[in-house]
């Protein structure tokens, strides 16, 4: 028996009948088509599905979507003011600038962390970084320039006052 959800994604309204059993990260890929979130583990111990929920992050592969009704959601894709490759949000410029992805596979759930982590503790030191980030795993990098552009990008986010598509209500 489908179950409908309402709820806002990267500052649109999406309405849809799920399943009740229909994982978030499945429905964010899948329904629609947004692909950056991505599944490693299928456990929340990886943290490649890392989203803002009510601008929270929350690994995605374990919730489901009928947890999310009524939620505002942010995926990578709502990051940038500008969709289509224009300005990336200064967390995601600070991992470009830092060389802090590698294969790019847990890239977006960092992004999203580094997010989260810059919100609670304003300008985190390396060591309240790397704690942080427990739970949120790289197999290429060794972490050193991950913790080194969340700084950057927790600096950058506090000179610019930067916030997310969804945050802004898509303005």
């Amino acid at each position: 028996m489908a179950i409908n959800v309402s709820l806002s994604v990267n500052g649109q309204a999406v309405s849809r009948d799920v399943q009740p059993n229909r994982l978030l990260v499945d429905f964010l890929r899948e329904e629609l088509g947004l692909t950056g979130t991505h599944v490693g583990c299928d456990t929340s111990q990886c943290g490649a599905c890392t989203i803002h929920l009510d601008g929270l992050p929350v690994k995605s592969c374990t919730m489901l979507v009928v947890q999310a009704d009524g939620a505002r959601i942010t995926t990578i894709e709502g990051l940038a003011p500008d969709g289509d490759g224009g300005d990336l949000h200064p967390m995601q410029e600070a991992f470009r600038q830092n060389h802090g992805l590698q294969c790019g596979f847990c890239t977006p759930g960092m992004v999203m962390a580094g997010i989260g982590i810059a919100q609670r503790h304003g300008l985190p030191s390396n060591d309240v970084i790397r704690a942080e980030l427990d739970g949120n795993f790289c197999r290429c990098t060794g972490y050193h320039n991950i913790v080194k552009s969340i700084a950057a990008g927790a600096k950058a986010m506090a000179m610019t006052g930067a916030k997310t598509v969804a945050e802004t209500g898509g303005e």
